[in-house]
C-alpha cells in the first residue's frame, strides 16, 4: 500500500513538473533577442465621462528595466497601469504586452499573456479570510489548477520567503499583518506565477524610511536575480533614485518624457524642474552615499521608449 501511495506522488510531481514547464514555455520564448519590448502603448485615450484622463498618450517599456512612473495628483498613474493589465477598457489606442493586443481582450479572456505578470495593488489588496499562503495561491489555482494541492502550497511558502516575510505569515491573515507586511504579502502573491512583468502601485507609500529602503533593494535584487522588467508608480523621490534605470512623466494627459533623472532635469519643463529641484527632489539628490545615474543623453519626448 506504501509503494502504491509513493508511486502516485512521483506521478503527481511528474504530472506537476509537466505542468510548469508548458507554463514557462512562454517565458522562454519571450527571451529572445528579436522579442518584442515588453510594454508598448500608442495613442492611449482614457475618459471617464467628460473628464479625458490620457490623450494620444505613447509609452515603450524596455526588458530588464525598473521604469518609474511619476506625475501630480489626477494624471491617472494607477489608471495607466489597469489599462496596461485590461482593468480598465480605453477609450481609444493600443497596448502591446510581450506582442500580444491587451486592447482588444476583454477584461477576463485568457490570452494566455496574463499569467506572465504579477501586480502589487496598493495596500496590498489581500483577501482578508484567507490566510497569506492562501492569499498567494490564488493565482496559482486560477491558472494552473492541475497543480497538486502539496505542490501549490510548497509554491506558496517560497514566495512568502522571497518575498521577506518569515515563514510562520504563511499561516497568518491580513488582520495579523503590519503594513509593511502586508505590502510583502502582495508582493508574494505577484511573485506566485514566476512573472517576466511586474506592477508595483506606490510600493513603499505608508512605510517608515527603514522599511522603505529595505523594499527598494528588495526589488532591485529581485529584478536581477529574476530577470524581471518592473513597472513602478511612485511618489517617493529616493526610490526613483535608488533603484529606477528610468522614469516616465505623467503630465498634460500624456508622457511628456521618459529618461534618467539627469536627463529629465536637462529638459527644463516647468513640473520636472519643480519636481526633481525642488526641497525634497534636492534632498533626495544629495543623500549619503547616492551615486548619479544616466548623464548622458537627452529625455525622450513624447514618451517613447
Amino acid at each position: 500500500m506504501a509503494d502504491a501511495t509513493q508511486d502516485q506522488d512521483h506521478h503527481d510531481e511528474a504530472a506537476d513538473t509537466a505542468i510548469i514547464d508548458r507554463g514557462h514555455a512562454g517565458h522562454r520564448e519571450s527571451s529572445r533577442s528579436d522579442a518584442p519590448p515588453p510594454i508598448v502603448i500608442e495613442g492611449l485615450v482614457n475618459r471617464f465621462g467628460d473628464f479625458t484622463v490620457h490623450e494620444n498618450l505613447d509609452l515603450t517599456v524596455r526588458k530588464g528595466e525598473i521604469l518609474g512612473v511619476v506625475g501630480g495628483s489626477g494624471t491617472g498613474k494607477s489608471v495607466l497601469m489597469r489599462s496596461i493589465i485590461g482593468l480598465q477598457h480605453p477609450a481609444e489606442g493600443r497596448i502591446d504586452v510581450f506582442g500580444q493586443t491587451i486592447t482588444e481582450a476583454e477584461p477576463d479572456e485568457d490570452i494566455g499573456v496574463r499569467k506572465r505578470w504579477g501586480v502589487l495593488f496598493q495596500g496590498g489588496a489581500l483577501f482578508s479570510t484567507l490566510t497569506v499562503g492562501e492569499n498567494v495561491e490564488v493565482p496559482l489555482k486560477q491558472f494552473y489548477p492541475e497543480i497538486g494541492h502539496r505542490l501549490r502550497k510548497e509554491i506558496a511558502r517560497y514566495k512568502v520567503l522571497l518575498s521577506g516575510l518569515p515563514e510562520d505569515a504563511v499561516d497568518k491573515y491580513p488582520s495579523e499583518l503590519s503594513g509593511g507586511m502586508k505590502k510583502r504579502a502582495g508582493l508574494a502573491r505577484a511573485l506566485a506565477l514566476d512573472p517576466e512583468l511586474l506592477f508595483l502601485d506606490e510600493p513603499t507609500a505608508g512605510l517608515d524610511p527603514i522599511g522603505a529602503a529595505k523594499f527598494d533593494r528588495q526589488t532591485r535584487e529581485l529584478k536581477e536575480t529574476l530577470g524581471l522588467t518592473v513597472f513602478l508608480i511612485t511618489h517617493d523621490l529616493d526610490t526613483l533614485h535608488e533603484i529606477c534605470d528610468r522614469v516616465a512623466v505623467l503630465a498634460e494627459k500624456r508622457v511628456i518624457a521618459v529618461g534618467t533623472i539627469p536627463e529629465l532635469v536637462e529638459s527644463g519643463h516647468p513640473w520636472i524642474d519643480e519636481y526633481f529641484n525642488g526641497p525634497r527632489g534636492r534632498a533626495a539628490l544629495n543623500a549619503p552615499n547616492r551615486t548619479v545615474k544616466g548623464k548622458t543623453g537627452a529625455p525622450e519626448g513624447g514618451g517613447q521608449g
